[in-house]
Order: C-alpha cells, then structure tokens, then sequence
C-alpha cells in the first residue's frame, strides 16, 4: 500500500470515529438516568448505604439488569438490611428497595425487580451484530460510593470476541468454575477502555443509539481469561446481551 492510500485509510478511520462519537453527548444524556448503583441499605449501620456494583433499567421501568455476582450472598434480614438500588432524580439521591426476580448463574446475570413507578429506561440492542474494531460506551459507577451517585461513561473499541475460558496448560491448574466454563463455553467482548470494580453490571451501548449490547463484567470473566496471571490485567470484559435477552424470555414466560 502507497502512504497516499494508507494516508487516506487513516483519514477515514478517523472520520468514522468522529461520526460515531459526534452524538455521544446527547446518548449519554439519554442513558444517564436509566443506570442505578446496586446494593443494600441498613438504616441502623455506618454507612448505611453500601454500593456493590451497577444495573441499568430496562423493559417496563420496574426491572434492572446488572451482573449476578454484584448480588449479596445473604441480607441481615434481622438488622433491616435489604438489597436497594440507588440513583438520582431531580438533584436528590433516591433509593428503590428491589428483589431478585432471576439469576443465570453460567452467564453472571441477574434480573432486578423493583417497586413503585417506572424509572426512565435503556433499549436492547442485537450482540450478535457487534464486530471487532467498533466504538462502544459504557456508564456506570466506578470505584462504588467513593465517588457517589454520578454516572461515569468510558468509551473504547471491541478490541477482539474471545471465548470466556481458554484451556490451561496443567490440569491442576483446573477448578470447578473453569472446568464448568470449558465444557459450556460461548463468547464474550474484550475491550480496550478500562473498566473499575463497581463498574460490573454496567451497560455497553452504541454512542449513537444507545442500545445496550453488552454487560460489563469485572470478575466473572478475569476468574476465566486471566486466572493464570499473577497480577490482574486492565483488560476490561462485557458478556453479550443476547444472554440477558434469553433470561428475560425465561422470566416473562413463567
């Protein structure tokens, strides 16, 4: 290839990035108000608030979508503590009580179901249509309460689709969730934006439409593709939304 034409493909490369990115803020806007922080509130403990991840609103305003392992293993039902959503609404911090209405444990999805008058909503996209190299944004809670209830948005590409878990070299180097993993495997995006623990559950969605094709998940998948580091990568993961489309179908069809 000449550098005139490899001048060129570069110039275009960055016209389409610019184009996608170019209605971002007003997505962004959009999405905002559909992403809650997860967690659990006890009124009579310090804090009283614990933020545990992210969930976004979807369907009819009463149901939140977020990673299943963002859920506590138990509530200290005999202390008040119970499982809540948190969010903002007209400049003040709001907090929903929520209840589980479905798990798939094999994908790390949870489905919320809350209480009251619908929330603002995000659309489901098609993960099946994303490809490697494109643009996607995701929003959500890093780091938890240290920086409260503000909505951050990271944006990067689909640097590569991947299996969940890869064959380890030495069978001892097998465990339970692994070997699960191997014998059930499916596809998850790998991405070059960096995501921060409070960040699972996050929605990855096209700056354009705001469509959620992917939900971003900081442990279930570094327990797989990076079990064999000794320090974890920046590699952020999200799991396909087509796998939280098949829990809803579940749901909805009981």
């Amino acid at each position: 290839m000449s550098r005139r034409s490899l001048a060129g493909l570069l110039l275009l490369i960055l016209g389409v990035a610019r184009a996608a990115l170019a209605g971002l803020p007003e997505t962004v806007a959009r999405v905002k108000p559909a992403i809650v922080a997860v967690g659990t509130y006890q009124r009579t403990r310090a804090p009283s608030a614990v933020f545990r991840g992210t969930g976004f609103v979807v369907g009819d305003g009463l149901h939140v979508l977020t990673n299943a392992h963002v859920l506590p293993e138990r509530l200290n039902r005999e202390q008040g503590e119970i499982l809540a959503v948190f969010y903002k609404a007209q400049g003040k911090d709001r907090l929903r009580r929520a209840k589980v209405a479905a798990v798939d444990k094999g994908h790390d999805i949870a489905l919320l179901q809350l209480g009251g008058r619908p929330l603002p909503t995000i659309p489901l996209g098609r993960s099946e249509r994303v490809r490697e190299g494109e643009l996607y944004a995701f929003t959500g809670y890093p780091i938890g309460m240290v920086l409260g209830l503000y909505p951050v948005t990271h944006r990067g590409i689909v640097s590569s689709i991947t299996p969940i878990a890869i064959p380890v070299p030495r069978a001892a180097q097998l465990d339970p969730k692994l070997m699960g993993r191997l014998q059930r495997p499916y596809r998850v995006f790998q991405l070059d934006a960096t995501a921060y623990p409070g960040n699972s559950g996050s929605p990855l969605y096209d700056p354009e439409t705001g469509e959620v094709v992917g939900i971003v998940n900081k442990v279930f998948v570094k327990e797989s593709k990076e079990k064999l580091l000794s320090e974890p990568s920046g590699i952020s993961y999200a799991v396909p939304i087509e796998h939280a489309r098949a829990l809803l179908r579940r749901y909805r069809g009981r």
